[in-house]
C-alpha cells in the first residue's frame, strides 16, 4: 500500500512538472518583441534645414503603407504628386516640413500616419553651389551637407591658369534678397594650406574665380 501510495506521488509530480513546462514554453513563444519602426532608408547628404526647390527628387516613406511609397520629382510648378496626395506644394519646405503636411493630408484616409522625406538628389538650382570664371572647369556642383570651398574648388578641376586666385569672392544670397560678398584667398588656400580659406558654403553659394591683370 505505501508502494503505491509512493509511485501515485510520482506520477502526480510528473505530470506536474509537464504542465510548468507547457506554461513555460507558451510564455516564451507568446512574449515576441515589440515591433520597431523602420529607420528611413538613408538617402542624399543634404542639411536638415535644406530647403527643397524644382528639380530635387524626392523619396516618400509612408511606414507599414508601401503602396504609398513613391520617388518623385519636384516639377517645375514646385508641387508633388503622390499616391492620395496630389498637388502639393514643396518648393520652399524642408523635408520635415513636408512629411507633416503630407500626413495631415494623409490622416483622412489612414490611421496615424507615419511618414519620411528624403532628398535622394538634389539638382535645383537653388541647391547647387555654381563655379564661374577662372576654374579648370566652371561648372554646377550639387549641394550636399559639409561641402566646403576646397571641395568646390577641387570638384571643379582647380584654378585655371589665368586665374587671380587670391582676388576670388563667393557671392550668398541672404535672406532679405540682397547679396554678400565674400573674399576668398584660394592660392593661399591651395598653395600654402591656409585652412582659414577653407569656408562652409551654402546652398546657392556662387564661386567667381577672376582673371589675373597683367
Amino acid at each position: 500500500m505505501r508502494y503505491g501510495t509512493e509511485l501515485r506521488l510520482k506520477w502526480k509530480a510528473a505530470g506536474a512538472s509537464v504542465v510548468l513546462l507547457g506554461l513555460v514554453s507558451w510564455s516564451a513563444g507568446s512574449q515576441q518583441p515589440a515591433e520597431q519602426e523602420p529607420a528611413p532608408e538613408p538617402g542624399a547628404s543634404v542639411a536638415q534645414d535644406y530647403v527643397i526647390g524644382p528639380g530635387d527628387s524626392l523619396q516618400i516613406f509612408v511606414w507599414r503603407n508601401d503602396e504609398l511609397s513613391a520617388t518623385v520629382p519636384v516639377r517645375p510648378d514646385g508641387k508633388i504628386s503622390t499616391p492620395l496626395v496630389e498637388d502639393v506644394v514643396a518648393v520652399g519646405k524642408t523635408p520635415s516640413q513636408l512629411a507633416r503636411h503630407i500626413e495631415s493630408i494623409l490622416a483622412e484616409f489612414i490611421r496615424t500616419p507615419k511618414v519620411n522625406v528624403i532628398v535622394a538628389t538634389a539638382l535645383s538650382a537653388s541647391s547647387q553651389v555654381r563655379v564661374v570664371g577662372q576654374a579648370m572647369n566652371p561648372r554646377a556642383i550639387p549641394y550636399r551637407d559639409g561641402l566646403t570651398i576646397l571641395d568646390v574648388v577641387i570638384d571643379a578641376g582647380g584654378l585655371g591658369e589665368f586665374a587671380a586666385g587670391n582676388r576670388a569672392k563667393l557671392v550668398r544670397k541672404k535672406a532679405d534678397g540682397s547679396h554678400e560678398n565674400i573674399k576668398v584667398r584660394l592660392e593661399d588656400l591651395l598653395e600654402d594650406g591656409d585652412m582659414s580659406q577653407n569656408l562652409a558654403v551654402q546652398p546657392g553659394d556662387v564661386l567667381i574665380i577672376p582673371e589675373s591683370r597683367f
